[in-house]
């Protein structure tokens, strides 16, 4: 899961895909960056750990990272949160890039309409709520697609 500042969104968007893997039984390490480095080593943003709670789901241990071209080669599914951070994962990876590893991840409910999941960094508790329903659809529709298949 990536996203900007791996602050607000990719921090839940993992936190919710974890969280559905371990309830179904999945043995799947998931993971989210940023693809600039403005919160490395940092906890996620109060209101997502906050609504993320709410929801049943402890994000307070993840620490912000950069993405880095070797998250190309080590993870099978690597998930933009929106078209900008799709480029830059493209440009960091360079000749590592795999687009059939690389999509955004509200393709997963909407396929092809390559929709961008709102940067929450100045946003309102209520747009973080609206945020987590959006993440929580597109990572029960990653459940369903790759349940069958290991995945890291």
């Amino acid at each position: 899961m990536v996203c900007l500042g791996n602050i607000c969104r990719s921090p839940l968007a993992e936190g919710i895909l974890q969280h559905k893997a371990n309830v179904a039984g999945l043995k799947w390490k998931i993971d989210s960056a940023g693809t600039a480095n403005y919160h490395v080593g940092e906890m996620p943003h109060h209101l997502s750990q906050k609504v993320a709670l709410i929801n049943g789901i402890d994000i307070s241990y993840q620490r912000g990272r950069q993405f880095c071209k070797e998250d190309m080669l080590e993870f099978d599914k690597i998930y933009a949160m929106d078209t900008t951070n799709y480029a830059e994962i493209k440009r960091i990876s360079k000749d590592a890039f795999d687009e059939n590893k690389v999509d955004l991840l509200l393709n997963e409910l909407y396929p092809g309409k390559n929709l961008n999941v709102p940067d929450l960094w100045y946003g309102t508790e209520e747009g973080y709520h609206t945020v987590f329903a959006l993440l929580n659809d597109a990572c029960e529709k990653v459940i369903s697609k790759y349940a069958g298949t290991k995945i890291k």
